[in-house]
């Protein structure tokens, strides 16, 4: 359930903070009539969201089992692709994503049409929405349970849309600089773990046979059954005999990921504002 919940409250947060954000800035200049038209462009990337989840499961139960592995290889790899440059983009642009918002929503109503910020709608949710379908897929088809990863989801998505509502009303300030540090942090995790199912289901398809060597028994920290065994196996993707592919896949991508994801960052400055060490010697000059 963890993983699909911070997968759902961190792919519906990002969208939720788009459009709460476009709402808010449309209630406050007065523009209810361009808002009715956001709810519209939103409810109909939801609806198109839902209709390609299903239809990619629908297709992968269609298959022969080889060939569910082949689908599922190409998804899960396609998802880690995704929540990768998800996660690279937000670590850059979180603290000025408001800022940035609302210059594009002030300037589409200066042009006299409300028509780009219904597709800054429609598109934001439809991009959250397709990720978080094809990321969600990968990870609760490789769950032990199917009904708590798909309610840990759930659960995520609601989270999100409470908090999408709150900064739409005004009454809630979120660090987001922060927020998407440590979200981004469980995230390469739960894609890493991703990665080692990619390379699992690739030999299961019959496209991977190097590296099939036992790498390392941790069956006496994975044990099945155990709380320790869901965390680790539910979070981190760890099995308790993973082969040489699998492990070099997780090390090579997880690393670099949490190094460039927890490595602090200055804030930028402003524009013409001096470095502290220039300032320091203009004063002494």
């Amino acid at each position: 359930m963890i993983p699909t919940l911070v997968i759902g409250l961190r792919e519906g947060l990002e969208a939720s903070l788009i459009v709460g954000i476009i709402a808010a800035f449309l209630a406050g200049a007065g523009r209810r009539d361009a808002l009715r038209q956001v709810w519209i462009g939103v409810v109909a990337a939801v609806l198109l969201c839902l209709a390609i989840g299903i239809g990619l499961i629908t297709l992968s139960r269609e298959l022969p089992q080889r060939q569910q592995e082949g689908l599922e290889t190409v998804i899960g790899a396609f998802a880690v692709v995704m929540v990768t440059f998800m996660i690279l983009w937000m670590n850059r642009h979180a603290r000025g994503m408001k800022k940035e918002l609302e210059g594009q929503a002030a300037h589409a109503l200066a042009q006299g049409s409300a028509r780009a910020l219904v597709a800054m709608a429609f598109l934001a949710v439809l991009r959250e929405g397709f990720e978080t379908a094809v990321f969600l897929i990968s990870v609760i088809q490789n769950s032990t349970s199917v009904t708590s990863g798909t309610t840990g989801a759930l659960i995520g998505i609601l989270i999100a849309v409470v908090i999408g509502y709150g900064i739409y009303r005004g009454g809630l300030r979120l660090n987001l600089g922060r927020f998407f540090k440590v979200t981004g942090l469980v995230l390469v995790l739960v894609a890493a773990g991703l990665v080692m199912t990619v390379m699992h289901t690739a030999h299961e398809a019959g496209w991977l046979n190097a590296g099939q060597a036992q790498a390392v028994d941790l069956g006496w920290l994975v044990r099945p059954g155990t709380v320790v065994s869901s965390l680790l196996t539910g979070v981190l993707g760890l099995q308790p005999q993973p082969v040489v592919a699998e492990a070099v896949a997780w090390l090579v991508y997880a690393l670099p990921m949490l190094t460039y994801v927890a490595w602090p960052r200055r804030a930028a400055r402003p524009a013409g504002k001096p470095a502290p060490a220039a300032a320091e010697s203009t004063e002494h000059a």
